[in-house]
């Protein structure tokens, strides 16, 4: 069954029309970039599939359930996980701690006086930090981790919540080139193990077309390309919005990373 499914969505502010009848779909495994210029409306499409927004017009669906102006926490609940540009962590708290807190959540887990809190969840937060490479770190508190651990310590609080899409806005952002292609193709590999359906925006293109199953691209809000990174890295109206030649008004990759 196809995870994620977006028909027709729009989105105004004002007389700013910022999305204009974006469809689009991801199936279990699959990794799809959501990726145009600055003011393409990816924000916008984003936040409304995760909950932050309610579109004006169309569906968006969860395994055939509509989820189109649900709350985050509802849709966290639904199955839905998420990462952001900046990450969200307790500093003062551990690598594993943090991994904890995100099972527990998830789980609705309550402290009970006879039970020790450290004790909750402990072997799925160990296990969830080993997948993503940070078994050695799991006693350090996350507020002296590197910049690249924390957002694969994110990235495990995300799995804690056993989600069956994965939103990630930004996820490299930040980060070392060399970092940003590690960390995504991690992700490729728990996606494609769980069946894991990604969604992600991305500026930087060596990232997007060294994952990507899909890339469905944006421009003024409205949906121009779709398919296969081979076939969109020959688009001519694609290549003319990232290399900026004038015939569509584009700009290049804000990360300065390969062109379309």
């Amino acid at each position: 069954m196809t995870v994620l499914a977006v028909e027709g969505l729009r989105k105004s502010f004002g007389g700013v029309l910022a999305v204009d009848g974006v469809s689009f779909a991801v199936e279990p495994g699959e990794m799809l970039a959501l990726i145009g210029p600055n003011g393409a409306g990816k924000t916008t499409c984003f936040n409304m599939v995760g909950g932050q927004l309610r579109p004006d017009a169309g569906s968006v669906r969860l395994a055939g359930r509509d989820i189109g102006g649900v709350s985050p926490r509802r849709i966290c609940r639904l199955g839905v996980g998420r990462t952001f540009q900046v990450t969200a962590t307790f500093a003062s708290m551990t690598a594993r701690e943090n991994v904890q807190v995100a099972a527990v959540a998830h789980r609705r887990g309550t402290w009970r006086p006879w039970r020790s809190a450290a004790d909750l969840e402990r072997p799925a937060a160990e296990a969830l930090l080993d997948q993503v490479g940070l078994a050695a770190q799991a006693e350090r508190a996350a507020g002296v981790l590197a910049y690249g651990d924390l957002k694969r310590l994110e990235l495990a609080m995300a799995l804690a919540a056993e989600p069956r899409l994965l939103l990630m806005d930004e996820p490299t952002a930040g980060m070392a080139a060399g970092e940003r292609v590690a960390l995504m193709r991690l992700v490729r590999g728990i996606a494609t193990g769980r069946g894991l359906a990604v969604l992600f925006t991305e500026h930087d293109m060596d990232v997007v077309f060294g994952v990507s199953d899909r890339i469905a691209v944006l421009a003024r809000g409205a949906l121009i390309a779709s398919g296969a990174p081979e076939a969109i890295r020959a688009d001519p109206q694609v290549r003319a919005i990232y290399l900026g030649d004038g015939r569509t008004g584009g700009e290049r990759p804000a990360s300065g990373g390969r062109d379309c």
